[in-house]
């Protein structure tokens, strides 16, 4: 079963492509920290105005979700050339474990429902980690892609 699974997920250590210059893995990440800080405070400001009982609500506070915000992009940035090293479809595997981390990431936001949290401010916790996946994935993909193997000619 494992084998079909990096099989599937095409972990075969042996890329076709070189990976993405380590300068513009930098730029990504400095922009995936900026626009996912960005779209956070978006949706805070939407779902107070939403749901104005929310207002106030401690996890919308900057410094509450600065941190964690910036930890998970640091995270998210050091796995895009891992994974440009070990599979020869990097984008389509990113792409996979991305969703699955996020997915993984709401295991907490349903521990707040369990413990009687406000479930409309837990449902925009929920969409700032989809919005935050989204810009880590854009910002390493477009910014630093995978680079062709030159041919000699």
């Amino acid at each position: 079963m494992i084998d079909r699974t990096l099989a599937f997920a095409r972990v075969d250590w042996a890329p076709s492509h070189r990976q993405p210059i380590v300068l513009r893995v930098a730029v990504a990440t400095v922009i995936a920290i900026v626009a996912s800080l960005a779209a956070d405070a978006i949706l805070v400001a939407a779902g107070t105005h939403l749901f104005p009982g929310t207002a106030g609500y401690d996890h919308f506070r900057f410094s509450d979700y600065a941190k964690l915000t910036i930890i998970g992009v640091l995270i998210g940035a050091a796995g895009w050339p891992v994974i440009t090293r070990i599979s020869s479809a990097p984008i389509r595997l990113y792409a996979w474990l991305t969703v699955l981390i996020t997915l993984a990431l709401f295991l907490p936001d349903v521990w707040l429902l369990v413990r009687g949290q406000p479930p409309d401010a837990v449902a925009v916790l929920m969409v700032m980690h989809v919005a935050i996946a989204a810009v880590i994935y854009g910002s390493m993909v477009l910014v630093a892609p995978v680079r062709r193997v030159s041919r000699g000619g």
